[in-house]
């Protein structure tokens, strides 16, 4: 009998509840927020499911994140090995090479202005640079948080790993990926704010046809030229770019089809599930994660309204040809930004297109972040 005891004492004790601290059920509550808002509200759920199925694991199970040194066999959880990808950079950069392969940067080529309002969209990045060091980060640190003003989750992740902020990368991660989710909730109340109803109903003329010849030879030229500036963007910008001449080469169809398709989404699985699992409760609530989550909301409206006002001072030197809407597409939540930017237009006048007006600078965005973090690894001597 007291075997029989012993035993289930011992199986008892081995359940998750005896080894729970509060904060873990604190994560796994927030696990099921993010598990709703994917799920019932569809905000951005290829992200926040795998992302929020990851902090569900690790705040029930901890070891599946052990590292091998830590672990009795000498083996590692199963998502520390997905982690380490993420550090390696590895995972960020293949993700690049399947937004190239899946988007049309015809946009961007027929309308280069668009260059402008992408670039303007980044000042939100280095804005919060300047408040995350006066609230107490270190200046790599900064420059990590910061980033996630361009709502681009695997630069996020790039840029922690190269600067060595592991340690912030989970807070940094889920931070970036739950506002590219909430784009359609957040953008357009800045976007109406700094716009007139007028603005807001401009219609513009349709975009130029681009060549194909200008479409192989686009992603060539931005990799040399990006590249030769600022090498340390090669493994962005130079996937991105690779994905993009897959798909506008047209004699890889079926490296085109496995980069935007199969390959893609294997690695938002291993990203989405190791970013998720790197929120442990004893990584994640601290005040430093506050200081993160609200820094990236503000750099992220500071970039959007930036983008806005240049947009506006666009229209005005082109006496009304460039519907300011299109500048919050600036930030690089590629297509989701410039989503929004059509739905608001829409709501104006349902007539108005501006759906690949504003991929252009959502485009540029996504280059110009890559390239807002090249900047600071120079900076950094990295």
């Amino acid at each position: 009998m007291d075997y029989v005891i012993d035993t289930l004492g011992n199986l008892l004790h081995q359940t998750a509840f005896f080894n729970l601290s509060w904060g873990n059920y604190v994560m796994i509550a927030v696990a099921c927020v993010f598990l709703f808002l994917a799920i019932k509200k569809g905000y951005e759920p290829l992200l926040l499911v795998p992302i929020a199925f990851g902090m569900l694991l690790v705040n029930i199970y901890p070891d599946i994140m052990i590292s091998p040194e830590e672990s009795s066999n000498g083996v590692g959880g199963l998502l520390y090995y997905f982690y380490t990808l993420d550090e390696w950079s590895i995972l960020p950069s293949l993700i690049f090479m399947g937004v190239g392969a899946m988007t049309d940067f015809g946009p961007l080529i027929a309308n280069p202005i668009s260059f402008l309002l992408g670039a303007a969209a980044q000042i939100g990045i280095f804005s919060a640079y300047l408040l995350a060091i006066l609230l107490g980060f270190n200046d790599k640190a900064a420059a990590a948080v910061s980033i996630i003003g361009g709502a681009d989750g695997p630069t996020s992740i790039f840029l922690a790993g190269k600067l060595g902020q592991s340690g912030l990368m989970g807070p940094i991660a889920v931070a970036a990926y739950s506002y590219m989710a909430l784009v359609p909730i957040i953008q357009p109340p800045i976007m109406k704010l700094f716009t007139t109803k007028q603005e807001r109903a401009i219609k513009m003329k349709n975009l130029r046809p681009v060549s194909k010849l200008e479409r192989i030879l686009f992603p060539i030229v931005v990799t040399i030229v990006v590249c030769l500036l600022l090498p340390t963007t090669a493994p962005l910008v130079g996937m991105l770019m690779l994905g993009n001449l897959f798909r506008e080469s047209g004699v890889v169809r079926q490296l085109t089809e496995t980069a935007s398709n199969a390959m893609m989404y294997i690695v938002v699985i291993l990203l989405g599930t190791s970013v998720g699992a790197s929120t442990s409760a004893e990584a994640f609530l601290n005040m430093n994660t506050i200081k993160i989550v609200i820094l990236g909301l503000i750099a992220f409206v500071f970039g959007t309204a930036a983008g806005v006002l240049f947009g506006k001072i666009l229209c005005k030197v082109t006496k009304g040809k460039i519907n300011p809407l299109i500048g919050s597409a600036g930030v690089s939540a590629v297509p989701m930004a410039a989503r929004v930017s059509q739905k608001v237009g829409a709501e104006e006048d349902p007539t108005n297109f501006l759906l690949m007006h504003a991929m252009g600078p959502n485009v540029a965005g996504v280059i110009g972040t890559a390239v807002a973090a090249g900047v600071f690894m120079a900076i950094f001597g990295i």
